[in-house]
C-alpha cells in the first residue's frame, strides 16, 4: 500500500550516514593545482611567504575547493579504508521503485566555517534533512529530497571534538514525468535538436568568424604583444583597450580532458570527450575532441590539431584530433 511505503521514506528523514574520509591531508600541491585549473591566483593559496605574514600564518585551501577533499577519485566509490559502505541514496532508491524513475538536481549551497590549513585530515557524514510531500511540477509529479553533508576536521586530540569546518546542502526533485500521449493517437513530429549557438558579442565576434573561414583566431594586445582566451573587452595582463586578434597554428597538446556520459542530451554523441587545449602559443582552449575511438586511448600531453566541423549547416566550431596516440603522460 502506498501509505506503507510513503512510511517508511518517512521514517528515514533524519537518518545520519557514516563517515567518508578524504585520501590525503590538505597539502600544497593540490591546492597549487586546483587554484591553476580554477584560474585563481590569489597569494593566500600559493604563496607562502606572503601567507606567513597574515593572520593565518601560512597557506590555507581555497574555501570553494572543501567538496574537492573527500571525492572518491578517478574509480567510482573508491573510498580510504575506514569510511562507510552505507549508500546515503537509500530514500531515492526506494521512491524510485514506486515508478518516480527520473531525477534532477535542484541546488546545491556550499557553506563554509573557517579557512582550512595546511596538514588537516577531513571526513564528512550524511544527513537525510527532508522529504517533501508529493508534488507536481512542469516536469512530473514526484518528491523533493535533501541531504546535508557535514565536512568535519579530525582532532588527533582526545580532549577535543573534532571540528566543523563546512557543509553542503544537495537537493533533488525524484519524479515521474508527465504522462506520454497513448500509443493510438497520432504520433507528434519529433523535432529536429540542433546545436545551441554561442552568445556572439562584439568582443567574441572576431573567433566565431573565424571559425566560418576555418581560422583559429585568438586575441591578441596590442599594448604588450600578449594572447588571451576566451575574448575579453580589455586586456587581463596589462589593462589595455587595444585588442586585435592573431591566426595561430592550431596545434597543441591535451593538457586535461573529460569523458561525457550522463545525462545524455541530445544532439551530442556519447561518450563525449571535451579537452583542454594548451596550444602551441600559449593559451589554453577548451573544445570537442574528435576521432577518439577509445577514451582509454586519451593522455595527458597527446599532440592534437584543430579540425573545423560545421553542424546544422550553420554552425562551425573548432575541433581538435589527436595526432599522436603513442604521447606519453607528462612526468
Amino acid at each position: 500500500m502506498a501509505s506503507e511505503w510513503l512510511s517508511e521514506l518517512k521514517a528515514m528523514v533524519g537518518r545520519e550516514y557514516g563517515r567518508v574520509y578524504a585520501w590525503d591531508k590538505v597539502n600544497a600541491p593540490m591546492v597549487r593545482q586546483w587554484c591553476e585549473v580554477m584560474g585563481i591566483d590569489n597569494p593566500l593559496y600559493t604563496d607562502e611567504e606572503y601567507a606567513k605574514q597574515t593572520e593565518f600564518d601560512g597557506i590555507v585551501a581555497p574555501p570553494a575547493m572543501l567538496q574537492a577533499w573527500c571525492l572518491e577519485g578517478l574509480h567510482q566509490n573508491n573510498y580510504p579504508e575506514g569510511s562507510t559502505d552505507e549508500n546515503p541514496y537509500g530514500a531515492l532508491k526506494l521512491i524510485e521503485k514506486q515508478g518516480y524513475p527520473a531525477v534532477v538536481a535542484v541546488n546545491s549551497e556550499l557553506s563554509f566555517d573557517r579557512y582550512i590549513t595546511m596538514g588537516e585530515k577531513l571526513y564528512y557524514v550524511t544527513k537525510l534533512t527532508e522529504v517533501g510531500d508529493e508534488k507536481t511540477t512542469a516536469l512530473g509529479t514526484g518528491f523533493f529530497v535533501t541531504l546535508v553533508m557535514t565536512f568535519f576536521s579530525e582532532n588527533t586530540s582526545a580532549a577535543s571534538d573534532d571540528e566543523k569546518i563546512g557543509e553542503l546542502l544537495f537537493r533533488v526533485f525524484k519524479f515521474k514525468p508527465h504522462q506520454q500521449p497513448e500509443k493510438n493517437s497520432a504520433p507528434a513530429e519529433v523535432p529536429v535538436i540542433k546545436r545551441p549557438k554561442p552568445g556572439i558579442s562584439d568582443d567574441t565576434r572576431f573567433f566565431w568568424e573565424g571559425c566560418e573561414a576555418k581560422e583559429l583566431r585568438i586575441q591578441h594586445c596590442k599594448t604588450c604583444d600578449e594572447l588571451q582566451h576566451p575574448p575579453a573587452p580589455v586586456c587581463m595582463h596589462c589593462q589595455s583597450f587595444e585588442l586585435d586578434y592573431q591566426v595561430v597554428s592550431g596545434s597543441g597538446e591535451l593538457y586535461s580532458f573529460v569523458v561525457m556520459h550522463y545525462p545524455e542530451v541530445p544532439p551530442f554523441d556519447y561518450p563525449n570527450p571535451i579537452g583542454l587545449i594548451q596550444l602551441d602559443e600559449g593559451v589554453r582552449v577548451p573544445a570537442g575532441l574528435v576521432g577518439v575511438d577509445n577514451k582509454n586511448d586519451l593522455k595527458i600531453g597527446q599532440r592534437v590539431q584543430v579540425e573545423f566541423q560545421t553542424f546544422d549547416e550553420e554552425l562551425t566550431l573548432p575541433m581538435f584530433r589527436i595526432i599522436d596516440s603513442n604521447a606519453q603522460a607528462r612526468g
